[in-house]
């Protein structure tokens, strides 16, 4: 498994799908990789994924329709699409399939065949979507990329205790009832104990849920409005939530929040 920015993610596709043909390049003069994207063929971002990849390949001795036929599959965010898609890749019998998409393009992939190899570009959580056994063994048939290594949950927690060494309770908001996200989530609890620190997980659905969780949280006998608080927030002693804003400078809080399109996970704690 692989952990990766996204602004890697055209530099690295090309070169992804070439991975289990390289070894056997030699044996078989033509070979064959099904691509499944997500979007739709005329868009920007799907023809800047194409010509990475057959640039990739060629820069790797495979060259389309001579050494290698590539088949691509357009889904478009249509769900009965990807679903015909994925059964018309498969029925050409290729080497390997690169998947563009989100976690439900693979798992689609990954039910209709456990033989032929896959790759995956940007999952946020390959193991708690069940698409691989591990990050440092997949196994299976599937691997690819993750935007995530769980050990960050881990160095949140540290390094929330380096800055406010008093802090003893830390709320996690994440979406209720998936299981994205819990790879991390279970390094963060595994952490908690030596570092004298108790865990408030909040699940929630919506905007709203955040912002009543957020809100019994901030009200419990444990949280003491001080001035920090008030000056964070400028209309009460609640914490704001702010998208990709890991810290308050001016002090009072301390939050990181980390969005993948409905998917939530938000570590949140008040400095002492």
């Amino acid at each position: 498994m692989f952990v990766m920015k996204r602004r890697e993610f055209i530099s690295l596709l090309g070169g992804a799908a070439a991975w289990p043909l390289a070894a056997r390049a030699q044996q078989v003069s033509m070979r064959r990789i099904g691509v499944l994207m997500s979007v739709a063929e005329d868009s920007a971002e799907g023809q800047a994924g194409v010509a990475a990849l057959v640039t990739r390949l060629e820069q790797l001795g495979w060259s389309d329709g001579r050494n290698v036929l590539i088949d691509y599959r357009w889904s478009a965010g249509d769900a009965e699409r990807l679903r015909r898609n994925v059964a018309e890749l498969i029925a050409l019998s290729p080497d390997v399939i690169l998947v563009s998409g989100g976690t439900a393009a693979v798992a689609a992939v990954q039910q209709a065949t456990r033989t032929v190899p896959i790759v995956f570009t940007i999952i946020l959580d390959p193991v708690g979507a069940g698409l691989v056994e591990s990050l440092a063994r997949p196994g299976g048939n599937a691997t690819g990329f993750t935007v995530n290594e769980y050990g960050f949950g881990a160095k949140w927690l540290e390094l929330l205790k380096e800055i406010a060494p008093g802090v003893k309770r830390v709320a996690i908001i994440r979406e209720a009832g998936t299981t994205v996200g819990g790879g991390q989530l279970a390094a963060i609890q595994a952490v908690a104990p030596a570092l004298g620190m108790e865990l408030i997980p909040i699940g929630v659905r919506d905007a709203g849920e955040i912002e009543r969780g957020v809100t019994v949280f901030a009200r419990s006998p444990q949280w003491r409005p001080d001035r920090h608080g008030e000056r964070a927030s400028g209309r009460s002693s609640r914490p704001d939530r702010y998208a990709r804003h890991p810290a308050q400078t001016s002090g009072g809080l301390l939050r990181t929040l980390f969005c993948h399109r409905r998917r939530l996970d938000v570590l949140w704690a008040r400095l002492p």
